[in-house]
């Protein structure tokens, strides 16, 4: 086996290792530093959401907090940590594959966000996918301009020897031996019914005491996957590397490892994997494929969908078991799994996945949510301080 990338060593991992609990700083700056009305309807597009309580003003007045406020996944664009940008290894793989978040309080339109990160922890696994993996977890905090703490999360990234992913991984052996599928017109009709049946709750209140445990929430469609459609996430999020012209060379002079020579021999950034397949499949994937903040993203929008605007999203967590190529179909499912009062606060807990067009599973996670209670009189127009 030929390598053409750099490897994991020992040497390396017992450098990343003095990171570990160190606070990070000079990171690249975020995407977006505020919540303007744009940035968040930029993220909601990006991953296919038009609820208007985060993309019409005029709606959003009449809501809870009389402004617009930012959907959950979009302090994702705030923070490029969170969002999968590691340190240490140079020239490693980093595939994002997992995130714990908490909200404390709702992200109001113009909010400042700052945040504080640390490495927390390295665990090494064994993989189909490119035999020994490195799990690198980060923990981000996320404050608004008055210090108040709204959200925090971990999220983690497998780093992986793209060499090994390309001659050993068996995990996709099966999706490259597999004819270039073509979908009908009637496929995709069929799918696309997901689309127009798809539904946001709104201003009419799911209160507590009429969700019960083995509810299900109403499946939601995402795809079919396009290079088009990860670039339109890309737009609202911002990614990890993408830079033109001068910047681009300025990033690449600082940090070597990121610049992988493409076939006219420049230095171009690793995350083109989600648009160029030759890249993706030197790195042992089909093609192209999704962002992972991505999809963690539209699991949330599955639960902001189903909440509606009196809801509060305290908790949700993803873990991502493939990739993506475009071409592929997603359908997500959830199910309600436990109703309970806690510190004077009504949630409910569900359970989801997503699966392709051929049955694999995709990603699973889990959502903490806090409705209003029919007994709760108080609930009907919270300020921001109420969620602390």
């Amino acid at each position: 086996m030929s390598d053409l990338f750099p490897k994991i060593t020992e040497q390396g991992l017992e450098a990343l290792r003095a990171r570990i609990g160190v606070n990070i700083e000079n990171t690249l700056e975020p995407w977006c530093y505020e919540a303007t009305r744009d940035n968040i309807r930029h993220y909601a597009h990006g991953i296919g959401d038009d609820n208007p309580l985060w993309c019409d003003p005029e709606y959003a007045a009449n809501s809870k907090f009389g402004t617009l406020f930012a959907l959950p996944s979009f302090l994702f664009a705030t923070n490029r940590i969170i969002s999968g940008y590691v340190g240490g290894l140079p020239g490693v793989h980093a595939m994002w594959a997992g995130a714990d978040w908490t909200w404390h309080k709702p992200v109001l339109r113009n909010d400042e966000i700052s945040t504080n990160a640390h490495l927390k922890e390295l665990i090494s696994h064994e993989t189909r996918f490119a035999g020994r993996a490195i799990q690198q977890i980060y923990h981000v905090d996320f404050f608004n301009q008055t210090g108040d703490l709204v959200a925090e999360a971990d999220s983690w990234c497998f780093r992986t020897d793209r060499d090994e992913a390309r001659e050993r991984g068996t995990k996709y052996d099966g999706v490259k031996a597999q004819p270039q599928k073509v979908y009908s017109d009637d496929e995709l009709n069929a799918f696309f019914e997901l689309y127009a049946n798809e539904e946001v709750r709104g201003s009419e209140p799911r209160y507590w005491e009429t969700v019960s445990e083995g509810d299900t929430l109403r499946p939601l469609a995402k795809g079919p996957m396009t290079v088009t459609g990860f670039i339109a996430y890309a737009q609202g999020w911002g990614g990890l590397y993408i830079r033109a012209n001068k910047l681009n060379w300025r990033q690449i002079a600082a940090h070597p490892g990121l610049g992988i020579k493409n076939r006219f021999g420049i230095p171009d950034c690793p995350e083109r994997v989600h648009w160029e397949d030759e890249f993706a499949q030197m790195v042992g994937t089909p093609g192209a494929y999704d962002y992972g903040p991505e999809r963690c993203s539209w699991l949330t929008h599955h639960l902001t969908n189903w909440m509606g605007d009196d809801g509060f999203l305290r908790r949700a967590t993803c873990k991502i078991r493939r990739h993506n190529p475009a071409g592929d179909l997603l359908t997500f499912n959830g199910t309600v799994t436990r109703t309970y009062v806690e510190a004077g606060r009504h949630l409910v807990e569900i359970e989801q996945e997503a699966r392709n067009q051929d049955g694999e599973l995709s990603i699973i996670g889990t959502g903490t949510i806090e409705l209003p209670s029919k007994g709760c009189l108080l609930y009907t127009s919270p300020s921001p301080r109420d969620f602390s």
